[in-house]
């Protein structure tokens, strides 16, 4: 399947996670937030976050302020 991370097409196994993917590439997953088609994931969900054919993953510094 295929799916795009930050712009960037990607091929991965039917079945991967969004940690696999991460992992996959050697992605820092202790600094990166994570969105799956726009919707937000956390860090714990990773695992659990199947993709799918045609998903647009997103891989961002998170921004903290007051």
């Amino acid at each position: 399947m295929r799916v795009t991370l930050n712009g960037e097409p990607h091929e991965l196994p039917e079945g991967s996670t969004l940690e696999a993917l991460l992992r996959a590439l050697d992605l820092p997953q202790d600094v990166q937030a994570t969105a799956v088609n726009g919707d937000f994931v956390p860090r714990a969900s990773r695992e659990a976050q199947a993709l799918r054919d045609g998903d647009a993953v997103t891989c961002f510094q998170p921004i903290v302020g007051g």
